[in-house]
């Protein structure tokens, strides 16, 4: 990565609020917060903007949210003046018009990168925290917005004997900037989510031989990627109006949403309903065809059914089907994040690919040859990709040394139950506010922009009546917290989300405490939930003076 630390622009030591983190819902809350007239300020480990468009820079990264929904919508011109190439654009067209966003906003000299934060210490005579960057800064600020990521902290450590391998180990959420040359060489993955897909489909057709370690098979629908022209441009351009309207409404922040009953319909218009959606190329099958799909068993089973046999008539080697199709008995669709692919399984059917299955034979160490099994097979490979996922949710935030009141730490309060407030702020943390965080739809089940926005517009707008009411400290009361936890429990539950093994409910992370982590109400209910909150006066919340006034 570039260091920039040279040319770091100085980090102020007294402000009314610091942003961590500069990707989609950072770079939109240090403009709100600059709005308001408040004394703010962002910083970020990475050396530009971008958050998770910075960081995944692995080949095959892109959007699978359609580009002209992935976007803000608070400025039409804003919206209006950039254009995308095509439907689910790539890495490198993603981060510039994150530059775009940054630039126009003239956000940059309110910004310091390459930075670390590594504790922040609250102080409740003051009301303020003290935050501490590995760059020697130490800076008191009365209101903390931790915009660090759902994520953002990569498991890079998974196996043992990592550091032995003589060849070269990355893990794709810190893919080098430069990249890898891989031509020629034996390059092994492990991991087949959504991540791992991109790469497989990707790097394929360039290396000698690529070995691909499968654990858990992936459900996986077919993306269909069309150029834009003009046409296609000012169609998207002119549908502002309508989008910013609907989806913030819909149930996972897309365009589309659930629109019938799997009962009100015969077998036959539900099969067509399926066809439809398998057909559009997006996750329209996953988030639009049959919401019945989390909750009803026999629904689900027939639905996954449907698109298992799309796999299987793709695959049609039996050894193939078995490693990369889902089983009746595995888990149903949609219970697991489901990835869009091109050509992916086709993938597996060249000469110079070959799919290990490490369910009942997993991996057990790295060597430095290259990967070793339990049974003691060892495949030499000179690459080791590691799409092996991350410690979801709360894993960056618990990163950092974040002190409550009374000398609770979010890290262990966060190793005992994953707990907090609309997801937005965490009982015994006043001040301290947080986006794609647990217990938000933002955690995992949303359209990213859609959640995000609402998650700082909502911030916001609690800084600004916390202000207007003539306090300057806010904190979750713990009834409240409970209240939160029982209705976001009651709605997961109810789901067969919370019945299956995956990161959603944090399995993928020795000893992280099981709970659904995101919110399963759907993107409207919450985004009204949270509105109702701030009309009554945030009945959930204390709010309270301290003697030190505001910095402005």
């Amino acid at each position: 990565m570039l260091d920039t630390t040279k040319d770091r622009n100085p980090m102020p030591e007294e402000l009314d609020a610091l942003v961590i983190g500069t990707g989609v819902s950072g770079l939109y809350e240090l403009h709100q917060l600059r709005q308001m007239g408040l004394k703010v300020h962002a910083c970020d480990a990475a050396s530009d903007v971008g958050g998770t468009w910075y960081w995944n820079r692995y080949p095959g990264a892109k959007f699978d949210s359609e580009a002209y929904i992935y976007q803000y919508l608070f400025d039409e011109q804003l919206y209006k003046k950039w254009t995308w190439s095509e439907r689910f654009p790539g890495q490198r067209e993603i981060e510039r018009w994150m530059h775009y966003i940054t630039d126009s906003l003239d956000l940059r000299r309110d910004i310091t990168f390459s930075t670390t934060i590594t504790s922040a210490t609250w102080d409740e005579t003051s009301g303020l925290w003290t935050v501490e960057t590995d760059q020697g800064d130490s800076v008191r600020v009365r209101y903390l917005v931790c915009c660090t990521g759902m994520l953002s902290a990569p498991l890079t450590d998974r196996f043992p004997g990592q550091s032995s391998f003589d060849g070269q180990i990355v893990h794709t959420a810190r893919y080098p900037k430069e990249g890898l040359d891989l031509q020629g060489r034996k390059v092994a993955v492990i991991g087949t989510g959504a991540t791992g897909i991109q790469v497989i489909q990707t790097i394929a057709p360039e290396v000698d031989q690529l070995t691909v370690f499968v654990r858990t098979p992936q459900y996986v629908l077919p993306m269909k990627n069309p150029k834009y022209g003009p046409a296609e441009v000012a169609w998207y351009k002119g549908r502002f109006d309508e989008l910013k309207s609907t989806i913030p409404h819909t149930f996972t922040g897309f365009e589309y949403d659930f629109e019938q009953a799997w009962a009100d319909l015969t077998p036959d218009q539900r099969h067509q309903v399926l066809e439809d959606t398998h057909a559009d190329g997006s996750l329209k099958l996953w988030l639009a065809s049959f919401g019945e799909m989390f909750f009803d068993e026999e629904v689900s089973e027939e639905i996954s059914e449907f698109v298992r046999e799309k796999m299987r008539a793709r695959l049609k080697d039996p050894r193939l089907i078995d490693i990369l199709v889902p089983g009746p008995d595995d888990y149903g669709f949609g219970t697991h994040r489901v990835p869009l692919e091109s050509q992916y399984l086709e993938t597996y059917l060249r000469d110079n690919v070959e799919a290990v299955s490490v369910r009942d034979n997993p991996i057990a160490e790295i060597v430095p040859e290259g990967v070793k099994l339990q049974d003691g097979t060892v495949y030499e490979v000179d690459v080791i990709i590691m799409a092996v996922g991350f410690d979801a949710g709360s894993g960056a935030l618990s990163r950092i040394d974040i002190t409550g009141t009374d000398g609770m730490t979010l890290a262990e309060e966060w190793r005992k139950d994953i707990r907090t407030t609309l997801g937005m702020m965490k009982y015994g943390f006043p001040n301290l506010f947080m986006t794609g965080a647990p217990l938000a739809p933002s955690a995992a089940l949303c359209n990213m922009t859609t959640c995000l926005q609402q998650q700082t517009e909502w911030i916001t707008r609690c800084i600004r009546d916390l202000r207007d009411s003539g306090n300057d400290v806010i904190e979750p009361t713990q009834s409240g917290e409970d209240a939160w936890v029982a209705h976001h429990d009651e709605t997961a539950n109810a789901t067969l989300i919370s019945k299956t093994e995956s990161w959603y409910n944090g399995a993928n992370v020795a000893g992280k405490p099981r709970r659904v982590l995101s919110y399963t109400g759907g993107v409207g209910t919450y985004r009204t939930l949270c509105n109702e909150m701030a009309e009554k006066g945030y009945p959930s919340f204390v709010m309270r003076k301290t003697a030190i006034p505001a910095t402005a």
